[in-house]
This record gives structure tokens, sequence and C-alpha cells, in this order.
């Protein structure tokens, strides 16, 4: 049997990349340091997938699987040198801790003399991904291994769109390993960065040009799903579903796709139309009621989401560039700036900035916005709309009149 070399083993890794490998044929090798997860896979050999479709959950399994911990460095050696294709989801955060054990397993297939290219699907919210991961797989290479990996290993970029949320605790409690899924599997992957023959993986659609289907999923998929989240956050909302309930927040949020989908056609030279069917088809899953999504869960580390080239602050300038004026998508910027859960570390850090030294330096620091910038003047008016009491209806309101 094929063999796929799945590392991340939390509900991303098992809920989507595990069963597109389990629908095509192949034994998936989960490496996680969580050792719960790992020895429960190891017990079970597999776990159920619930699928949330309309009203209910339709459930499959995932079987074929086994579990090595992500500090077992040799056995992580083994498993990459000898597998037919590889996958990560462990957060962008976390790359730097596996590209080491990564580089052993390349390490491995040079003295083995592998000739068969190693393809490593790369599934993080990361503008190129790939380069930086690479960067760090590369730093525990000798000269030599390092064009051996240049050659043999393709460092694969994809656009992840399914959603996967937080298993429901009455879920969990049955089986550890559980998770729950949207229906939507598709997985747009660059077509131009595999290294030998493209291996066949059910959903698995090569693209290109493939920058296309990254910035649709970044600044339309991430960008929108997040918005709710901050938009919600200040009307009290706990689930994302309820947010899309409000008119304000759906009105706000379907603005800020527009805006996006307009720049992308002019972008990519496509029709703007079918950008427009996506953002809808984007509102119609995020207000899936039995994904039970979160408004923390979808909105924290906004110290990341805010960042100059991530979702909210590249979607902008991209309008920029086309004479798009994203009056939404300031306003979710705006509001991710308010946006400050109990125990989000990464939120709290931009809020607390904001306290100590205003709103325009915290823009400067962690947007890379320009005070003097009309990105910055229109983010400060709706900023101080709702900081000094006006209600998203109220901004819904002003929007709609621009």
């Amino acid at each position: 049997m094929k063999k796929a070399v799945m590392y991340g083993a939390g509900n991303f890794g098992r809920g989507y990349l595990g069963q597109l490998f389990c629908e095509s044929g192949y034994e998936t090798v989960f490496i996680d340091v969580n050792p719960v997860i790992i020895n429960k896979i190891n017990a079970d050999g597999g776990y159920p997938v619930y699928v949330a479709k309309n009203s209910e959950y339709s459930e499959c399994r995932v079987d074929n699987i086994c579990g090595i911990d992500g500090k077992d460095t040799d056995s992580i050696a083994e498993a990459v040198a000898s597998a037919d294709i590889a996958a990560t989801a462990v957060g962008v955060n976390a790359l730097r801790y596996i590209a080491e054990p990564f580089a052993a397993g390349i390490k491995l297939m040079f003295e083995n003399h592998r000739k068969k290219p190693l393809n490593v699907l790369i599934c993080e919210n990361l503008s190129e991904a790939d380069k930086y991961f690479s960067a760090m797989i590369k730093s525990h290479l000798s000269e030599e291994v390092g064009e051996y990996f240049d050659s043999h290993v393709g460092l694969v970029l994809t656009a992840v769109g399914r959603l996967v949320p937080e298993t429901p605790k009455a879920i969990l409690e049955k089986n550890p390993l559980a998770v729950c899924v949207e229906e939507y599997r598709e997985l747009p992957v660059d077509k131009n960065a595999f290294k030998g023959t493209i291996p066949n993986i059910k959903h698995m659609i090569p693209c290109e040009p493939f920058g296309y289907y990254l910035s649709r999923k970044l600044y339309m998929n991430n960008m929108g799903h997040v918005m709710c989240a901050y938009l919600g956050y200040l009307r009290g909302y706990k689930y994302i579903w309820e947010t899309l309930e409000d008119e304000s927040v759906r009105t706000i949020t379907r603005g800020a796709l527009r805006e996006v989908a307009l720049a992308l056609s002019k972008e990519y030279k496509t029709g703007v139309g079918e950008l427009y069917e996506a953002a809808d088809l984007l509102l119609e899953r995020f207000s899936n009621k039995l994904l039970g999504d979160t408004v923390e869960r979808v909105g924290r580390d906004t110290k990341r989401k805010l960042a100059e080239n991530d979702r909210f602050v590249g979607a902008a300038i991209l309008c920029q560039k086309h004479g798009v004026t994203p009056y939404c998508v300031c306003a979710g910027i705006a509001a991710g700036l308010m946006f400050d859960p109990a125990g989000d570390v990464y939120s709290t850090e931009v809020a607390e900035r904001i306290k100590k030294f205003g709103l325009m330096p915290t823009l400067a620091q962690y947007c890379g916005i320009d005070a003097a910038s009309e990105l910055a003047l229109a983010i400060r008016l709706i900023y101080e709309k709702l900081s000094s009491g006006s209600s998203i209806c109220d901004v819904a309101e002003m929007l709609k009149k621009r």
C-alpha cells in the first residue's frame, strides 16, 4: 500500500488530508507531539469523521493509520524517507520545530540513493510557506544534500478551504480522535511545484497560475471567516453562524468579499461574476450551524492575522492597487484591533499596544500601515466610531452610503 506522512494530527490533519489520503488508498502515518492522540491512533488504527450536511451529520471512517511521536526523530526520518507523499498541517509557528526532523528524513533519502521524488503538500496559512519551510530545512542540510533536496523534493503550496472547527464535546467524549468537518473538500494545489509525476489524490486539484487560487483563498476565505469573528465579537456572539444572522455583520462581510472579488478579477483578468458567486457560497458555508465554529477560535491571534502580508491588510492593498476603495475590509481591520478575548495573548498584545501608544503607532507596528495613508485614515474613522459607542449597525449604514 502507498504511504502518506501527515505531519500534524490535529483536527485539520485528521479531518482534511487524513480523509483524502485514506480515500485515495494510502496508509497514513501521523506525526504529532501530542502523546494522547498518537497513542490513540496506534491503538485504534482509525477514527470517525462527521460531515456536517444540512441539519445532520453523516459519518465516515478513516482507516489504515498509525502514529509517530513528534520527538522520535529516527522514526520520523524513516517514515519521511519511505513516503510516497507527505503533508504538513502544524500551524505556521510550528514549522520551525519540524524542520530538523524532516531534514533527517531527507538525509536518509539521500543516503538510500532514493531516485523517486517526494512531494510535500504545505497546508499552512502563510504566504510563501514553501520558501519559508525550505530555508529552514536546508539550514540542517549539507550543501550536497541540499542540492539533492532541491532536485528531489517538491514543496507544494495548497489553497486549503475546508472548514474544520473544534469537535463538539459530546462527540469527543465518545472518541477523542473524532473530527467534524463541512462537506466541501476540494484542495487546489500548485501544479508547477511538483517533482516528477503528480500523485492521484481524490479532490486534489492541480492548478495554474496558482497565485490566483492562493490569493482567493487568503483574501476571501480566510479574510471573510475572520471578519465574521471580529464583527461578531463586538456584537457579543459566540458562534460564527450567529454573526451571519445579524444583518449588519452580513452586510459588511459581504461588502468586503465583493471589494476583494473586484480587485482579484482585475489582478488576474478573470470574471468578477464567478468571484461574486464564490463570495455568496462562502457566506452560506460560514452559516452552517452544525459546525459550531466559535468566534474566539476563528478570530484568535490578531497579531498574525492583521499583519502586513496577511488576509486583511494584503486584501486592502490589493484593492487599492486596482482602484477599489476597501471600506468594508477596513471595517474588519478596525474591529480586529478591538478583538481581545480572555486567554488570547497575541490579540491582547495588540490591544494593549493601542492603549499604551495609540491607534496609529499600532497600525504601523503590527499592520505596516503608514499613519498618513488613506487606509490608516479609513481604519481610524471606523475604529473611533466603534470605540466611542457607535454600533456595527451604524457602521454598516455608513458604509452603504459610500
